[in-house]
């Protein structure tokens, strides 16, 4: 069963990889993907299959219902003119800086939001800003970039961040202070190269139209007040989201669809309250709205969990955790390797994998231990590793799979362009917090 699965999964990543050369939407071979693993695993197992599928299904689907309804708030906020006050921030006509300031901006919001929220934003800005297609690209590919790292640092800023914060193995203050250094550096570096490789001009859109969307218009149907409210209902609402999840324990979709409600009932009175949009509502209403989310890449991301998760049902991933710890035994080497598959497969199996191979050990564990005990040098470097490493394929992470589907960057693509800038950001991060902890003996 574990070889056949391992075969599927193989098979459907390359027709993933190579959709440019088959021209096969990757979000069909996803989810076939997914179901032949699946039905393969059903046919298969001895018992409890029924209920580990179902398991997976409910994990699935709140990582989708969160997908859409932070999609459906950006679209409404974009759509009513709500990040034009960030368009005009960003606003230059010189490329590098630009890029500069895309980068901070997107590294600093995947900290307070999640990496994959921050990912549409910054896209849906730029898209207002960037009139060619190609440079366009080359921004929305050091979005990836810098929403990962900034999520890295962050015990909200990622989902594996959150599991380990969650779990004990790192606290705020200690994943925060060890990480955030090598995080900029993992983001410093790779924009350095690609800053060579664009002009120092470009063109610019009018900053209110989509360089690929014409259905944007410059005059927005509600007040300037009106998109004030839009906006601060969007991103306060959005950034809350962690926090409602800490203090109510529940799922951070539901988080995110209280925020869209809200959203959509203020929208509803503020439609209401204008006498001009009374006969000619039609285009601004959430529920209009609602047709523009991008459903190929929902699907898509879809079956890419369903299938990670039939991997891990079969051991394969827990297997290759072990091989790693008996084969290398250096925490640096075992994280550096556990960053690189996170690129090919999702980075949340692989840490619930260390999680559970490793035990927490108590603050006054001494020696190879202390490596183990909350904010250690393995839970912390897990962190970084798996959240940055997924960086280095488009498909390694939820920020890659989004850019992937708003620019509709290839596979290939990435490949050839980002992946080993992506790379050398990655080993410059883990040097930066090896030289850290092992040569200046820093500490919180």
């Amino acid at each position: 069963m574990s070889t056949t699965i391992l075969i599927i999964f193989l098979v459907g990543y390359l027709f993933i990889a190579f959709e440019n050369l088959t021209k096969v939407n990757k979000s069909g071979i996803a989810l076939l993907m997914s179901v032949v693993c699946w039905a393969v695993y059903m046919m298969t197992a001895e018992s409890n299959g029924s209920s580990v599928f179902a398991s997976h299904v409910a994990d699935t689907c709140e990582t989708i219902l969160f997908l859409m309804g932070a999609m459906t708030i950006v679209e409404v906020v974009d759509y009513n003119g709500g990040f034009s006050f960030v368009t005009n921030r960003l606003k230059t006509d010189n490329a590098k800086a630009l890029l500069w300031k895309t980068v901070c901006l997107t590294f600093v919001l995947s900290a307070l939001l999640d990496n994959m929220t921050t990912c549409i934003v910054i896209i849906m800005v730029l898209k207002k800003l960037v009139a060619d297609k190609h440079m366009r690209m080359l921004y929305a590919g050091m979005v990836v970039i810098a929403a990962n790292a900034g999520g890295a640092f962050s015990p909200i800023g990622d989902v594996t961040t959150i599991m380990l914060w969650i779990k004990g193995c790192v606290s705020a203050t200690g994943i925060i202070m060890g990480l955030l250094i090598p995080s900029i550096v993992c983001v410093v570096v790779p924009t350095m190269i690609v800053s060579t490789m664009i002009d120092g001009n470009m063109k610019t859109t009018d900053g209110s139209c989509s360089a690929d969307d014409s259905t944007s218009n410059t005059d927005y149907s509600l007040s300037h007040s009106c998109r004030v409210i839009i906006f601060l209902i969007g991103v306060v609402g959005l950034i809350s989201v962690p926090g409602f999840h800490t203090l109510t324990g529940l799922p951070p979709f539901v988080g995110v669809m209280g925020v869209l409600a809200v959203l959509w009932i203020s929208t509803e009175i503020m439609i209401g309250s204008n006498k001009r949009l009374m006969h000619d509502d039609s285009k601004v209403r959430v529920a209009s709205i609602l047709h523009k989310i991008d459903i190929s890449t929902i699907l898509f991301f879809l079956g890419i969990l369903l299938t990670v998760g039939a991997l891990q049902e079969t051991g394969l991933l827990n297997e290759m955790g072990i091989w790693l710890d008996h084969t290398f035994g250096n925490v640096y080497i075992v994280n550096a390797m556990i960053g690189i598959v996170s690129s090919v497969v999702d980075n949340v199996p692989l840490v619930a994998g260390a999680m559970g191979m490793y035990p927490i050990e108590s603050a006054d564990a001494v020696g190879a231990l202390q490596a183990y005990a909350q904010d250690g040098t393995f839970w912390q470097l897990l962190a970084f590793c798996a959240g940055t490493g997924g960086s280095i394929l488009i498909i390694g992470s939820a920020a890659g799979v989004i850019a992937m589907g708003l620019e509709n960057i290839s596979f290939g693509w990435y490949l050839k362009r980002f992946s080993w800038i992506a790379l050398l950001g990655y080993f410059a991060g883990i040097a930066t917090y090896w030289l850290m902890n092992e040569c200046l003996c820093y500490s919180i």
